[in-house]
């Protein structure tokens, strides 16, 4: 997958990686987090490492195959 739609998609999970990290930031800046926002945080960890790995994965089928 080169050009813009690859392009697109390494911007996307750029941007949702960042969202949840900025999510997961805020709530551990809290004293206190109830057992329902501990869960929303383990939650939103696993989302962001399923993000980071798709990611790496666009990244990488975007480049350019190495020249024979």
């Amino acid at each position: 997958m080169n050009g813009p739609i690859a392009e697109e998609r390494v911007q996307e999970l750029e941007n949702r990686h960042r969202r949840l990290h900025e999510e997961v930031s805020l709530l551990e800046r809290r004293a206190f987090l109830t057992p329902e926002e501990q869960r929303q945080v383990m939650h939103l960890k696993k989302q962001k490492l399923v993000a980071k790995d798709e990611l790496y994965e666009a990244r990488r089928s975007s480049r350019p195959p190495p020249p024979s």
